[in-house]
């Protein structure tokens, strides 16, 4: 059976539904990811920015900033591992499917309570600092909602699953589907078959993904490379006479 075919086949399986979550919004979340970066580079150059807090309010951000920020970075890499490496790469490089799934879950869960603990923490401090507050948009607002969904979707997917519940291999369903979206060839059936809160977690990832250009998370996406080869900024005055000689009292004439 041709690739085409097998598509075809696994689209009459899922239904008019499946199709709908599990092939057209994967594809229409990353062409908005793409095209909306350009768009926001092109059009908002200067609105790239984080709109930086920490003059408002430190100690807090302290706390919030490094869980949230460590904590996000070990789940994206345990998503790129579990989603993009299929279960034989891990076995062939001798790591047992027990002890891979024993590593993913206690990481990722302790990584997810960090990043939910510190989003938390900052949602506080934006609530009930003043200056903070005044500077958060509705943008920000709904960005937030939508990014906490996400995050705790993930977290209680893999507690309700893998240790509430009897465990259950992701990597037999989701990661495919995953691969099989960017190889062209999307498989909605795996999906189907899933659990509702990994296919919960599944949409409201991929509603993040199509807002992220226009939100403050583009922010992910810079790095200050240009500050590695930028000259330093030398101030000088233009009057050669400043130091020579004391300040007079009253105006004195400028020219």
């Amino acid at each position: 059976m041709t690739a085409a075919a097998q598509t075809s086949t696994a689209a009459a399986e899922a239904g008019t539904g499946g199709i709908l979550l599990w092939v057209v919004l994967p594809y229409l979340s990353l062409a908005v990811f793409v095209l909306g970066h350009v768009w926001r580079y092109r059009y908002d150059k200067f609105g790239w920015t984080t709109r930086s807090s920490q003059l408002y309010e430190n100690r807090l951000l302290r706390i919030g900033s490094p869980l949230f920020h460590f904590g996000i970075l070990v789940v994206l890499i345990g998503h790129v591992i579990g989603l993009l490496l299929p279960e034989s790469w891990t076995a062939a490089a001798g790591v047992s499917e027990t002890t891979y799934h024993v590593t993913a879950v206690t990481l990722g869960t302790v990584a997810g309570v960090c990043t939910l603990g510190g989003l938390a923490v900052l949602i506080y401090r934006r609530r009930t600092v003043g200056p903070v507050f005044s500077a958060t948009t509705r943008n920000d607002k709904a960005m937030y909602v939508s990014l906490t969904a996400t995050i705790a979707l993930g977290l209680a997917a893999t507690v309700d699953a893998n240790i509430a519940g009897g465990g259950y291999n992701y990597r037999e369903t989701v990661s495919p589907w995953f691969r099989s979206v960017f190889a062209v060839q999307p498989d909605p059936h795996l999906m189907s078959g899933a659990p509702l809160l990994y296919q919960l977690h599944a949409v409201s990832a991929m509603l993040l993904f199509a807002a992220w250009p226009f939100t403050r998370l583009v922010h992910m996406l810079t790095a200050p490379v240009g500050y590695l080869t930028r000259p330093y900024i030398v101030y000088r005055s233009r009057d050669t006479r400043l130091g020579a000689r004391a300040p007079r009292r009253g105006w004195e004439r400028i020219g």
